[in-house]
């Protein structure tokens, strides 16, 4: 009769085969040195900003558009230095980025229930979730003139153009991510208790991290370009001087020096809030979960 005993695995291969597996379980997170960012992370933008202002300066050279409709460059920057030397420029930046921060927080504070609820709740997602979508698609600059003849000219007629134009991107954000979290995840959440307030803190929110960031993101997006709308359309002396009225100024004014570095201020604005806030939230999320292995 053949033999049915088969020889037994040995612990140090058992241990070995662990120890294998969890190494590929484990995700090497290496520290990039600072020379690699610099040449990877830094100076790619800084060449692209040059070669934008270099293409500037030659068309202004070859005179291809008058000057008054296109400003040298260094026209740009002694309007910026006039502004600093009168000691405006951090008043103005402060005036616009202190409403858009505190208008996103406010709308953060609505669209975050909203788009949970609309999520969990079959019945309101039906009545309102396309109201939310189109909602999104509507240009902020079109809820400027009811909220001024709604609550005047000032800052809560600010405050709410950005709401109406971020709730419904948060409200969106959070609906898709709550959409691709995985049915496992409810069914195991539900097993241990965590159902309500308790599954949605502890499953649902964590679960729908990713595109919940998005919609932040979007979010911020949206809440700036709209106070920019009312910011230019509302002018009051009551309201104080923004970004958006500096630009609105310059038309008047046919100040092209002053209007070109009212566009690149708005421009630079949000560009550090996604830089300084957005992107290091998003990697850190992404090398929480695995899928971001260098520092």
């Amino acid at each position: 009769m053949a033999s049915t005993e088969t020889n037994p695995v040995k612990a140090d291969d058992l241990a070995g085969l662990e120890a294998g597996l969890d190494a590929l379980d484990t995700v090497q997170i290496r520290r990039t040195p600072v020379r690699e960012v610099l040449l990877k992370k830094v100076l790619p933008p800084v060449l692209a900003v040059t070669l934008v202002v270099a293409a500037w300066q030659l068309l202004v050279t070859l005179k291809v558009a008058d000057e008054g409709k296109l400003p040298a460059p260094s026209a740009v920057w002694d309007s910026l230095a006039t502004m600093w030397m009168e000691g405006t420029l951090l008043g103005i930046l402060w005036t616009s980025v202190s409403r858009a921060l505190l208008g996103f927080l406010f709308a953060l504070a609505i669209g975050t229930p909203l788009g949970l609820f609309v999520a969990r709740v079959g019945v309101v997602r039906t009545a309102i979730g396309p109201i939310l979508s189109g909602l999104q698609s509507l240009p902020s600059v079109a809820w400027v003139a009811p909220a001024v003849l709604w609550l005047g000219l000032n800052d809560s007629m600010m405050y709410a153009v950005i709401l109406l134009g971020a709730v419904p991107s948060i409200a969106n954000g959070l609906v898709a991510g709550v959409d691709q979290v995985p049915p496992l995840f409810l069914r195991a959440g539900r097993t241990l208790g965590a159902t309500g307030l308790r599954g949605a803190w502890h499953i649902v929110m964590p679960a729908a991290l990713p595109g919940y960031l998005a919609g932040l993101k979007q979010g911020w997006a949206f809440s700036w370009r709209s106070l920019m709308a009312a910011e230019i359309i509302a002018s009051s002396p009551d309201l104080g001087l923004g970004l958006g009225q500096l630009l609105e100024n310059g038309r008047n004014n046919f100040d092209m020096p002053g209007i070109f570095l009212a566009i690149i201020l708005i421009l630079l604005v949000g560009v550090a809030v996604d830089l300084l806030f957005f992107s290091p939230l998003e990697r850190a999320v992404l090398r929480r979960r695995g899928l971001l292995v260098k520092g």
